[in-house]
Order: C-alpha cells, then sequence, then structure tokens
C-alpha cells in the first residue's frame, strides 16, 4: 500500500472542513489507533497496519456531517483500494466500519466492530476528549450557529440517531450529552486508559467555565 495515496484522499475531501473533522483530524486517529494496537498487541502485522491507517485517515470521508455524496465518495474507495490490492473482503471490512462506527449511528443499535475498527472507533472517540476534543467541540458548534451555553436549554439523554441530530443544543450541554459518556464506550485496554485521562480533563475545564460564567 502507498500511504501517499491514501493521504492524497484524505486530503481531497477533508482539507476544507471547518468542523473539527478535517485532514488533521484523520491523521491524528490513524497515529492513534495504530498505538492503541501496539500498546496490546506490539507484534502487529503489516496488513494489520495498512488497515487501520485506512480506516483512520478515511473515517470521516463519507460521514453525513461533512459529506454530501457518500456513494459517489465510497465509490472512489472502492476504486482506490482495489488498485492498492486489497482483498473484496478487506475493501468490506473497511466499509462496514466507516458506515457503522460514529456515535449516533450506535445510539439504537450497536454495531459489533471487527478488531481493527474497536482500535480505529476508540481512537475516534479518543480524540472528542481532552483539549483537543475542547477545542474541536466549539469549533463544531460555532460552525453550526450553537450557542456556547444557555443554563435555560437542559441537557438530554440522547436515545435516537435522529434526535442527536435535530435537538436543541449548545456546546457546553454536548459535554453532558456525549463527551462525558465517550469512556464508558471504549472498546479496547489501552483506549479506556487514555479516555480516562482525557475525560478528567474536561470535567475540570467544564467546572471551571460554569464558575466563570457564575462570575466566582
Amino acid at each position: 500500500m502507498q500511504i501517499e495515496n491514501i493521504q492524497a484522499f484524505a486530503h481531497k475531501y477533508l482539507d476544507n472542513d471547518t468542523t473539527g473533522h478535517d485532514y488533521w483530524h484523520g491523521k491524528r486517529v490513524a497515529n492513534l489507533a495504530q498505538k492503541l494496537f501496539l500498546q496490546d498487541y506490539p507484534r502487529i502485522s503489516k496488513r494489520q497496519l495498512d488497515l487501520l491507517l485506512v480506516m483512520g485517515y478515511w473515517h470521516d470521508t463519507i460521514d453525513e456531517k461533512i459529506c454530501s455524496n457518500p456513494g459517489k465518495v465510497t465509490d472512489e474507495m472502492k476504486q482506490l483500494l482495489e488498485k492498492e490490492e486489497f482483498r473484496q473482503d478487506e475493501i468490506s471490512s473497511v466499509l462496514f466500519v466507516l458506515n457503522h462506527m460514529s456515535f449516533s449511528k450506535n445510539l439504537e443499535h450497536y454495531f459489533q466492530l471487527p478488531m481493527i475498527g474497536q482500535y480505529v472507533q476508540d481512537a475516534d472517540r479518543i480524540e472528542a476528549l481532552g483539549a483537543i476534543g475542547i477545542a474541536r467541540a466549539f469549533a463544531f458548534g460555532g460552525s453550526h450557529n450553537q450557542k456556547i451555553y444557555d443554563p435555560a436549554i437542559k441537557p438530554q439523554i440522547l436515545k435516537s440517531h435522529k434526535q442527536y441530530r435535530n435537538h436543541e443544543a449548545t456546546t457546553v450541554n454536548h459535554f453532558y450529552e456525549k463527551l462525558f459518556h465517550l469512556e464508558q464506550t471504549m472498546n479496547t485496554p489501552a483506549g479506556r486508559k487514555i479516555a480516562h485521562e482525557r475525560t478528567l480533563y474536561m470535567h475540570k475545564f467544564i467546572d471551571q467555565f460554569l464558575k466563570e460564567w457564575e462570575g466566582e
């Protein structure tokens, strides 16, 4: 596999994103997924590494938040993966993970991902935590005209994909509705450790934010 071709594909579809789902997010997810996998399974095969990197770099290229024509992008993915000599079962695995790994897709039905996909999913969710997660949350909220905070708008318990996409939201509520819960969704031992550390950091941030909001 030529990693430059995988990266170029990610650049093509993610470079102009301003919501926190840009190329650099994809690169961090790919690298973090590799790091997590190596912590739990130090003897990684070349093919496992290739699949981790593909899924990591590409995981947002067909996401509904930023992709208006996922069918077209999926066809391009298949063509490139065939050119890079991936087997059909590997291509199917990549596409299954990319289509079923998001938080919102798993609200109503939990999708069991293959092991490689679990590490990519954990890496993506860890990217929503800690200092990077805070920055991305406010970038996403601003890009969608969300208020930073409004005490009159209460956090909701999210139970469906439709509710997740359409309910009245603020960026601070997003921490209570989703981000503080991600630690409990980790699939992997390595992922759980980092998620816990980053979640503690976010709690401290929100505690300080609310103190300052109240003028303390």
